[in-house]
């Protein structure tokens, strides 16, 4: 999802759908049954957005250790996402539990950044099989930023091919990011108020913990089809409609849950 452009702290304020996302969360745990004060507060999770999260890692650094936030939903082997949304759901357990509002913070907008990411249409698109079958090896192994934003080819025309098919109009990741950037436009006046989970729907969702609820809702989203529609049609009506009725409540929902998963947990095992 869009997070502004991390050119600094502020960047997402104003569109930033991951930063919007956040805060709509947020708001959504403040009614849950008891929330420890200890949680961090919208402002201390949004400092860890943008320039200080994970697309502003992906500005700063080639491709080496850049947080990879895609899932293939067709392949059930494909886990790494998940596995890194247990790790910073168990480090803010941790935080939570040591009374570090710092490493919480951190902790809960990564959380909540990866869980946006894997259930974003645009990132269910196999684009590290694409990175590596165009510049012919793997995404992590593009080890400075020229290699990462300059495609190469045997020959000069190859290579215009190559970076056309890639950042050209309708290219690879000039559809992603026009499919992220639809989705912030459609959701600017909108404020969810129906977004919070349910009584029923935590109780289902505690029945099937969160890696479930996680990996259901990436299944959920995937079976709308919207970045296939989005690629051939361009931005609608339509996906602007579903964007706010089901993609960004589904979204809130999942994050909310995973918080208050960690808080319970966390709460659990205080001394």
């Amino acid at each position: 999802m869009y997070a502004g452009t991390t050119i600094h702290g502020k960047s997402g304020g104003v569109i930033g759908v991951h930063q919007k996302i956040d805060r709509i969360a947020r708001r959504n745990l403040n009614t849950l049954p008891k929330v420890s004060k200890r949680f961090p507060g919208i402002r201390a999770i949004l400092h860890f957005e943008g320039n200080n999260g994970p697309d502003g890692i992906h500005r700063k650094s080639p491709g080496q250790d850049d947080p990879w936030h895609f899932i293939n939903p067709e392949d059930p082997t494909d886990t790494a996402l998940v596995q890194m949304m247990l790790d910073h759901k168990d480090n803010l357990v941790t935080a939570l539990r040591e009374n570090n509002p710092e490493r919480a913070a951190f902790e809960a907008a990564w959380l909540a950044h990866v869980i946006a990411d894997g259930l974003t249409p645009a990132h269910h698109y196999p684009l590290a099989d694409k990175i590596e079958e165009l510049w012919g090896k793997p995404h992590d192994e593009r080890i400075t930023l020229r290699e990462k934003n300059i495609i190469p080819g045997d020959s000069r025309r190859e290579s215009i091919s190559k970076n056309w098919e890639y950042w050209g109009a309708k290219g690879i990741w000039t559809t992603h990011f026009l499919f992220e950037w639809g989705v912030a436009a459609s959701i600017k006046t909108t404020t969810f108020p129906n977004s919070t989970p349910s009584a029923k729907w935590l109780a289902a969702a505690d029945k099937k913990g969160l890696e479930r609820v996680f990996l259901d809702a990436v299944d959920e989203v995937y079976e709308l089809g919207m970045y296939e529609r989005f690629w051939k049609q361009g931005w609608n009506t339509k996906l602007a409609r579903q964007t706010r009725a089901v993609l960004i409540p589904k979204i809130c929902a999942v994050i909310t849950y995973a918080w208050y998963t960690a808080d319970r947990e966390a709460a659990s095992g205080a001394n």
